[in-house]
């Protein structure tokens, strides 16, 4: 194969970033941007690569030409264990509603090789922070070489539903949980927000819904935002929650759109607690 010019790839970018855009209904120009200027080959290993296919396999991509990798749809980080890279349409929307802007810190729960974690690193910028954690040694060896350029993220090989980020503006959960774990909630600045997909236990990746938290003055604000099938969180699983989050979503979509916060403190269950657990409730209530 023929090298390929730099500016060829450099436009692939900025059309992939367009689609983006277009499919995820993006708000904010400075993502779109960041899209189109983080080089996501860098972040997928040597060719030949792997997309995901819809039927839920893997098909290799030849020739390695950087500007394959610039489509919507997830490659593979190691398809022996389906791990990927993550569908930029889907990612790009929860990083979009996670609102992290310049000078912020984020937390990025399960970062993967740091592609979505680098986007949200051009996101906050020089001025802001990010922590990366990620519980399995070998991809965060891979983040941590990937993620050089950036300077103001800091890789954390741990779990990271254990690991203290410190205070956040934002925390972006990349895996699936049965609940929000305290340790998220407690980290959540003043209007911070935290992205969690919480999902039930399936053969390979769980299945579930994106559930968005906001902290306000009165609380915690919460609203599922996406269906999702995604990895389990390692530390994140409860078998007895495991089970109430699937008699929850058994209810299904018109009542786990009716969510509008969630409770810690100690109360008994209630009609309107649509997931009720010992340390959290996801409440139908109106915000007190």
């Amino acid at each position: 194969m023929h090298p390929i010019d730099p500016t060829a790839v450099d436009e692939a970018r900025r059309c992939y970033a367009e689609e983006i855009r277009f499919v995820a209904n993006l708000t904010r120009e400075e993502l779109v941007a960041a899209f189109a200027k983080v080089p996501r080959e860098n972040f997928l290993g040597p060719p030949p690569w792997q997309r995901w296919d819809e039927l839920g396999g893997y098909r290799e991509v030849p020739g390695g030409d950087p500007r394959d990798t610039y489509h919507n749809v997830p490659y593979a980080l190691d398809p022996g264990r389906k791990l990927n890279n993550g569908l930029p349409s889907f990612v790009g929307s929860l990083i979009d509603a996670s609102g992290a802007r310049e000078g912020q810190h984020v937390a990025h729960i399960g970062c993967g090789a740091g592609y979505y974690t680098a986007i949200l690193a051009e996101l906050v910028g020089e001025g802001g922070h990010v922590t990366a954690i990620e519980i399995d040694d070998v991809l965060a060896e891979r983040a941590r070489e990937n993620l050089e350029p950036w300077g103001q993220v800091d890789v954390k090989q741990a779990d990271g539903t254990r690991f203290d980020p410190g205070a956040a503006d934002v925390i972006l959960v990349s895996a699936g949980a049965t609940h929000p774990k305290a340790l998220w909630l407690e980290r959540m600045l003043p209007r911070a927000k935290l992205i969690v997909p919480l999902t039930v236990d399936a053969p390979a990746h769980g299945s579930g819904w994106v559930l968005e938290v906001s902290h306000l003055a009165q609380g915690f604000a919460a609203r599922f935002v996406s269906p999702v099938g995604i990895c389990p969180c390692l530390g994140g699983r409860d078998e007895a929650l495991n089970r109430l989050l699937s008699q929850a979503f058994q209810r299904g979509k018109e009542e786990l759109r009716k969510v509008r916060w969630l409770r810690r403190d100690a109360h008994v269950a209630a009609e309107e607690c649509w997931f009720h657990g010992d340390d959290v409730c996801l409440s139908q209530a109106e915000l007190r």
